[in-house]
């Protein structure tokens, strides 16, 4: 019975080994959703609002059009704050002991991954949507055009970092071993010795 798992994870209460964590392709691939959501949100809300020459009052750069900006900005440091709730949920993760909230946890980071996809491709397409009809007489210093391109390429690759992540927890998912329980339920109880 020894390497027992439960939707991915070991018997509860094992300590936590920092070593092993970080090279779980779960965490890598949250650390690296985490690191392109710091991108696009630091992108736009640095470079993302310019001005004409002749103006006082700064737009967002893609097409003039504040829904854009902000979209980038919210979904961004959403998207971060929720890379960080499901890294503390990974390392809580063995620590939990019931299988019941084990999948309860599994799911969620399912339904929370898929969607991330989901949002992060509607935003490369509104990105890049207006992006690509923007005026260039409304920036003719082309200020901010790299963190524009920047904010809507790593839009781009979220989509695909998330749904791995989704993936991924289908596998977990998929892992499940009932062994433990099925021996706690079905196992006969030991019988008398033989004297």
């Amino acid at each position: 019975m020894d390497g027992m798992q439960a939707y991915g994870a070991g018997k509860a209460g094992g300590a936590f080994d920092p070593l092993t964590f970080f090279r779980q392709p779960p965490t890598i691939l949250r650390l690296v959703c985490w690191l392109f959501s710091i991108v696009i949100f630091g992108c736009i809300a640095n470079e993302g609002y310019v001005n004409r020459p002749d103006e006082i009052e700064e737009f967002c750069i893609f097409n003039r059009n504040q829904n854009a900006c902000n979209y980038g900005v919210a979904m961004g440091t959403l998207a971060f704050v929720s890379c960080v709730a499901f890294l503390a949920l990974d390392v809580y993760f063995p620590q939990i002991s019931s299988v019941k909230d084990r999948k309860k946890a599994v799911l969620a980071d399912i339904g929370v991954s898929a969607f991330w996809s989901f949002v992060w491709f509607v935003g490369f397409c509104f990105l890049a949507n207006q992006w690509q009809v923007a005026k260039e007489e409304d920036n003719p210093l082309k200020e901010g055009g790299d963190a524009a391109r920047a904010a809507i390429t790593f839009s781009f690759f979220s989509i695909f970092t998330w749904g791995t992540l989704c993936l991924l927890s289908l596998e977990r998912l998929k892992r499940v071993s009932y062994e433990e329980e099925y021996d706690k339920l079905f196992t006969p109880p030991s019988a008398p010795p033989i004297v």
